[in-house]
């Protein structure tokens, strides 16, 4: 994933969605030969030159201040998670090269996991960027056992949304947006550290094996990990319409907690308490999966 490509095919996505009158521009004539606004539009909103705005979509974002940044990404009409791309592609335009890196085992903290167990009547789990699960507590092992069935470890939901889609899809009941959602994140990451050998594997994998990523992927989007709503059909309870909470952990950066919930008296609250009923003595948590503290 090299940085100037990254910026350049970005820049060109988003520019090619906006139309002129979108920008508050005239579309003179109807025969533009460009999708969306021109550079030269782009560099007119912005508040730069043409040839200045060329050379950022060619990938060169080393000298662009953070007030062009700003500009750049006003005139595009980017939303919070597309503006935090830009700033992450231009940090890592800046940053040295140098060759794809194999980060450190992760080891979640023995305090996190106390955390999870602590959390008995919520399934919670906890994910890096590239969502390889790295802990869980009972309730999660339990709800996540169609994607803990795969027997490499870390068990990846990536890899089990695009490589298991039957699996997934008969698991996530809006599998269609789960699967946009989990290429943004994925590209997301791979804005912050283009040079992370396991992200680069992943997609690479990812890309190989699945028509479907490859298409999710070349769309550009960017996702942020933020709060929302899971519905799911468990193999054994049931339909589950899940509150999501993501939050980042600052004291392990690139670690994520995710905590899912159902208000109380609603299906979802009774089918988690099945949920913990089968985990605890009906059935058996799949071998290899995330273990207790």
């Amino acid at each position: 994933m090299d940085p100037r490509t990254e910026i350049k095919e970005f820049l060109t996505s988003r520019r090619a969605r906006i139309a002129p009158e979108r920008a508050g521009l005239a579309a003179h004539g109807g025969n533009r030969r460009v999708k969306g606004l021109r550079r030269e539009e782009v560099a007119l909103l912005a508040g730069v030159s043409v040839d200045y705005y060329v050379r950022m979509e060619r990938g060169s974002l080393t000298s662009a201040s953070d007030e062009v940044l700003d500009a750049l990404a006003t005139a595009l009409q980017l939303d919070e998670a597309e503006r935090d791309h830009l700033f992450h592609l231009a940090r890592q335009s800046r940053a040295p090269g140098g060759p794809h890196r194999r980060r450190p085992a992760v080891t979640v903290r023995r305090a996190l996991q106390q955390v999870l167990d602590a959390l008995t009547d919520a399934p919670a789990w906890i994910c890096n960027g590239r969502y390889d699960v790295l802990a869980t507590n009972h309730l999660a092992r339990a709800l996540y056992s169609p994607v803990l069935a795969d027997t490499r470890r870390p068990a990846n939901t990536a890899r089990f949304v695009y490589l298991e889609s039957d699996a997934a899809r008969a698991f996530f009941v809006d599998y269609d947006r789960i699967a946009r959602d989990v290429a943004a994140k994925l590209r997301m990451e791979a804005g912050r550290d283009p040079r992370d050998g396991e992200l680069v594997a992943l997609v690479g994998e990812l890309s190989t094996r699945s028509e479907l990523f490859r298409q999710r992927w070349a769309s550009q989007d960017v996702r942020l990990h933020r709060s929302g709503h899971k519905r799911l059909h468990h193999p054994v309870v049931g339909r589950l319409d899940l509150d999501v909470e993501s939050m980042e952990l600052p004291a392990d950066p690139g670690l994520h907690l995710n905590v899912y919930t159902a208000p109380a008296g609603t299906p979802t609250a009774g089918n988690l308490v099945l949920l913990a009923s089968w985990a605890a003595g009906q059935g058996k948590p799949p071998t290899g999966a995330p273990a207790l503290g």
